[in-house]
């Protein structure tokens, strides 16, 4: 989907380049992805680890394109294969041609996984952002400054920003100073295009994000949805979404009673779809169960993992 440099005009001193969005889980990196991009490709919820897969969004300015890299969170290793794969997939775009890193951490907090994410980065050999995230939660803001030196003495970052990313608070400024990191260069995508991800894919994953939502600590983390049939008429797109879960418990949870949860589910991610679509939706879904395949590496590569 890369665009011909011949028949486009590129201004000069045009930038383009790929900006990687790392941290530990639940810091707020698909929601700053989602505000840097002004709409969402990104599905989010206050469950750790609710992304699985590596996203990009495009954000396309008259003088540059930048190609944000969302990550799952890095974590302390699990034992199951998805953990596994998680931390594969977040690591792995370190070891890519990267031109910019934004490490978010969480304001006024410190974890160990915090730190792990910090001795990945002592090889980093582009520049690094510290963004430190939540900053309207922080209730007594005389605390962010000693707080924000106290960080900042950690790595030599090129720069320290304190955001909101659901707020959109600082987001603008962090953008500005992304761009002169990039190099000069032609967009890598057309203008329009916001994501490498297709509809069908933004299809599971709005299921999945309603049933993290409803279900909480219930939900069972050996869940996934996979699209069955997604048929895209002129007036109607017809999708239906298996939910995979590992054991007749865990299909009751996401079924609920009399199918309230499933129900409720299902009407969310529709109207969410009908919004992101700009189409009228017919959506399915179904429950099936698989025995173990979050512990199973074939399972997950035909779940998507991989």
């Amino acid at each position: 989907m890369n665009q011909n440099p011949e028949t486009i005009s590129i201004p000069e001193n045009h930038r383009c380049g790929s900006v990687a969005i790392i941290g530990r889980p639940n810091v707020g990196k698909s929601t700053l992805l989602n505000c840097l991009i002004g709409q969402k490709i990104s599905i989010t919820a206050k469950r750790p680890q609710t992304t699985r897969h590596r996203i990009l969004g495009i954000r396309t300015r008259p003088d540059a394109q930048i190609v944000y890299v969302d990550t799952p969170g890095l974590h302390q290793a699990g034992k199951r294969a998805m953990s596994r794969y998680l931390n594969r997939t977040a690591s792995s775009v370190l070891e890519e041609g990267i031109d910019v890193v934004l490490w978010l951490i969480t304001a006024m907090q410190w974890t160990d996984e915090d730190n792990d994410v910090l001795e990945r980065l002592a090889s980093c050999k582009v520049p690094v952002f510290l963004l430190v995230n939540k900053i309207d939660r922080v209730h007594d803001k005389s605390t962010l400054l000693p707080y924000l030196q106290k960080i900042s003495a950690k790595k030599e970052f090129l720069h320290v920003v304190p955001i909101s990313a659901l707020q959109g608070e600082n987001v603008k400024k962090l953008e500005d100073l992304i761009i002169p990191n990039l190099p000069e260069g032609a967009p890598h995508f057309p203008e329009d295009q916001v994501t490498d991800r297709s509809l069908r894919f933004l299809a599971a994953e709005l299921v999945r994000e309603k049933l993290i939502r409803h279900l909480g600590e219930e939900l069972p983390y050996a869940l996934t949805c996979e699209v069955e049939r997604f048929i895209e008429k002129e007036e109607l797109t017809q999708v239906g979404v298996v939910i995979w879960v590992e054991r007749q418990g865990q299909k009751a949870i996401v079924i609920g009673k009399e199918g309230r949860v499933l129900k409720q589910v299902g009407r969310e991610a529709r109207e969410d779809m009908e919004r992101i679509f700009e189409n009228k939706v017919y959506l399915e879904t179904w429950v099936r169960i698989r025995s173990g395949w979050s512990d199973d590496e074939q399972a997950l590569a035909k779940f998507g993992y991989a």
